[in-house]
């Protein structure tokens, strides 16, 4: 039987229904497809899809809506990594912290290019960073019902082999990313054994630093 580990981090915006939504169905979706063992990458795509129909049918109207980024850990060998949004999963590996997410920002050309295929816009006002619709700061979501036809919630999807010289991985809201870099993070807890002691570390140092968004972490180790 094989041993499964499933981390998230959801970040809502516009309420908290979308969040917790995916809190409740997100993973069961995803383990539920029926080639998940054969073709994970392919079962995640679809899972993704399906919850955010089901979200933008059930859950919300036109507001509220959530980042994502999902961690599915098989037999402590297998890292299976998935990001919707601006939230983030670093995998730090023999002193090397390495981002295995895209953030999808509308500042950049391939995210700003998706948009514009989709029929929106990308929007920067004075003081403001970029916005989809002038709206959403980031390029894809679940939920946000009123744009729903110029965002997306196609997953970017990694799978990694974990080894002796993987330590741990780090997946965190937006709100510590403001602050500090992947390099950092890793940093800061590296030479720390437990994990919640590590996700609180990390916290409290982007409080310190000032943070204007929420925070949320999980460090998870592997060995």
């Amino acid at each position: 039987m094989d041993d499964l580990g499933l981390y998230a981090i959801f970040d809502g915006h516009s309420g908290r229904e979308v969040a917790e939504y995916l809190q409740s169905h997100l993973f069961d979706n995803i383990l539920n497809e029926p080639d998940f063992w054969t073709n994970p990458k392919q079962a995640v795509r679809r899972a993704y899809k399906a919850t955010n129909d089901e979200i933008l049918e059930k859950v919300v109207g036109s507001r509220g809506g959530s980042t994502a980024v999902t961690t599915i850990l098989i037999n402590g060998e297998k890292l299976i990594v998935a990001n919707v949004g601006d939230s983030r999963a670093v995998l730090c590996r023999d002193g090397v912290a390495k981002q295995i997410t895209v953030d999808h920002n509308p500042a950049t050309e391939k995210e700003k290019d998706l948009v514009e295929s989709r029929g929106g816009f990308v929007l920067k006002r004075p003081g403001t960073v970029p916005r989809v619709d002038g709206q959403l700061a980031m390029t894809r979501a679940f939920g946000d019902g009123k744009l729903k036809d110029h965002i997306t919630s196609e997953p970017d999807i990694k799978v990694k082999k974990i080894d002796d010289e993987t330590d741990f991985i780090i997946l965190a809201s937006d709100g510590l990313w403001k602050v500090m870099s992947n390099q950092e993070a890793y940093d800061r807890i590296g030479e720390l054994d437990d994990a919640q002691e590590a996700a609180e570390e990390l916290i409290e140092e982007a409080l310190s630093r000032e943070s204007y968004d929420d925070v949320s972490c999980i460090v998870v180790v592997f060995h």
